[in-house]
Parts: C-alpha cells; sequence; structure tokens
C-alpha cells in the first residue's frame, strides 16, 4: 500500500460514516504548497462514537491497527487517536475537532480539491494550515513546519488572506511567529 491507496480508503470511510472531515498537515500543505515525504495523514474530523464502527470498518486488523477503545476515548475528550498499517509504515492522525471558534471558521472555510481523477477532498484553507503549522511549530520547534509555511507562501502566496492569518495569529499569540516568517519569507 502506498500513501495515495491509504488516502483513497480515509476519503471513502468518511464518506461512508456521513463524517465531515479537513485534510490537514503536511498532506494538506503540500496541496498549497510544496511537497514533502510524510508517512502520515493528518485528518480533523466531526467523528462521533455512534459512527466510529462504521468508519473503523474500512481499516480491518490485521491489515491495520487501531484500537476502538482509543478512538472512542478520543472523540468523548475532543484529542486524537491513530490508525496504522503496519505493513508500509503509513499511519493516519484522525483530530477530534473541538468544534471550538476557530475549528468551525476552518470547516467553513474549507476547499475542495481534486486528489484522484474520480475523487475530490475536503481541505483546511492555506490560511488555516499556516495558523495551525506555526501553533504545532510554538509547540515543538520543528522547522518543518516553518518550510511548508514558506512553501505555501511560495506557491499560493498571492491567494492568501493576509488579514485572516494576522488577525488569528494576535488571537492565538503567534504574532511573533507570523512576523518572522514575514520578515524571512520577504528578505
Amino acid at each position: 500500500m502506498d500513501q495515495r491507496d491509504l488516502l483513497r480508503m480515509v476519503l471513502e470511510a468518511f464518506a461512508a460514516a456521513g463524517v465531515e472531515y479537513l485534510l490537514v498537515g503536511s498532506v494538506a500543505s503540500a496541496a498549497y504548497g510544496e511537497p514533502r515525504l510524510t508517512l502520515d495523514i493528518d485528518v480533523v474530523a466531526a467523528l462521533t462514537v455512534e459512527k466510529l464502527p462504521r468508519f473503523l470498518s474500512t481499516f480491518p486488523a490485521p491489515d491495520f491497527y487501531v484500537s476502538a477503545e482509543a478512538a472512542a476515548d478520543a472523540i468523548r475528550n475532543k484529542k486524537q487517536f491513530n490508525i496504522i498499517h503496519p505493513s508500509s509504515g503509513l499511519k493516519i492522525d484522525v483530530i477530534v475537532t473541538k468544534a471550538d471558534e476557530f475549528d468551525r471558521g476552518r470547516f467553513a472555510r474549507k476547499r475542495n480539491i481534486s486528489v484522484f481523477p474520480d475523487r475530490s477532498a475536503d481541505f483546511a484553507s492555506p490560511e488555516d494550515i499556516i495558523i495551525k503549522k506555526m501553533e504545532y511549530y510554538r509547540e515543538g520547534g520543528s522547522e518543518k513546519h516553518l518550510r511548508d509555511i514558506a512553501g505555501i507562501l511560495r506557491v499560493s502566496g498571492d491567494g492568501l488572506d493576509f488579514s485572516y492569518i494576522e488577525g488569528w495569529s494576535a488571537r492565538m499569540g503567534l504574532k511573533e511567529i507570523w512576523g518572522a516568517i514575514l520578515s524571512k519569507t520577504k528578505g
């Protein structure tokens, strides 16, 4: 299995379970910026405990490893859980939406993008990807998030809503990081 096969399975699982989702992370930043190697697919999902069994049925053991208990706990606590394909090393990170103001906004701003000749997928907007990448950078210091942001700015910069990014950067305490990114990319 390769990442494209896994992505198709993820999209089919959300469709079959009737669950709203957003592709985020490096898969989404590559859609708006520059691709990089990754072994995971990050998805924010409005998954409920009631819809969980149908969703998980797409990922049967022994081909996949997922703890139904951990997934249900993640849903109840608005956290994340993983689905692992051991033979390939690929992983799906399912991040349960907090349904807070930011998450409601990013679901409202989603973009539907063709990912296969016969299928499109819902992606978080490039602005929302940038905001979350800054947040992850602040939490962990990984330069990959800054490289992803720089790639989005290079490829999609002319079409970005900079005032939206600036507003959320201020609200989320990311203004200094955003300023540093802008000074590096414009310099």
